[in-house]
C-alpha cells in the first residue's frame, strides 16, 4: 500500500506491518518488471530492500542475483545523482 508521503506499509516475515520510506521506483524493458527500493527511516544502517511489483501493488522480494544487482546499479546511478 503506497501513501502519498513517500512511504510504504510492508507485511514482514512475522506478519507485522512496517512502514518503509520510498527512495525510488522504476522499469526495467530487459527484466519487463517495475521495481521499487525502500529503506527502514528507522534503522540507522540504511539497509535497502529491492521489490519488484506488479500492475495490482503486489510486493515481491527481489532474490534473484542478476535482478539484485540491477537494482544496485540503479541505486548507485541514483545516489550519485543526489551528490
Amino acid at each position: 500500500m503506497v501513501d502519498m508521503d513517500n512511504t510504504i506499509v510492508i507485511i514482514d516475515e512475522n506478519g507485522n506491518d512496517k512502514e518503509m520510506e520510498i527512495i525510488l521506483t522504476f522499469d526495467n524493458e530487459e527484466t519487463n518488471r517495475s521495481y521499487v527500493l525502500v529503506s527502514d527511516p528507522n534503522d540507522e544502517e540504511g539497509e535497502v530492500f529491492a521489490f519488484a511489483y506488479d500492475e495490482e501493488g503486489n510486493l515481491e522480494s527481489v532474490e534473484d542475483e542478476t535482478e539484485f544487482s540491477l537494482c544496485q546499479e540503479v541505486l548507485g546511478a541514483f545516489l550519485s545523482e543526489e551528490e
